[in-house]
């Protein structure tokens, strides 16, 4: 699997960071969600899985240049420009 980064809201390339896949699929780095009661509110943790929280404004700025107008996202790997996301 390649991933190519899409953007992330952290400051020298700390997390939370969005990745999309040659898969199709997006990959989230982050902070791994620790607390019991955020766990406790999980459906369906399977071996290997676990919670990252990521910012809403991450997700729906990488969402608006991804699929700018709403259309169709840009299969992997897309052009040259790497969209950034800092905040």
């Amino acid at each position: 699997m390649r991933m190519r980064f899409l953007g992330s809201t952290s400051e020298a390339g700390a997390c939370p960071t969005l990745y999309e896949t040659d898969r199709g699929t997006i990959v989230v780095q982050g902070l791994q969600v620790t607390d019991a009661e955020a766990l406790a509110d999980l459906r369906d943790v399977l071996d290997g899985e676990t919670a990252v929280e990521v910012p809403r404004e991450l997700i729906t700025e990488i969402a608006r240049r991804v699929l700018p107008d709403g259309g169709p996202a840009t299969p992997f790997p897309s052009s040259e420009a790497t969209p950034t996301v800092t905040g």
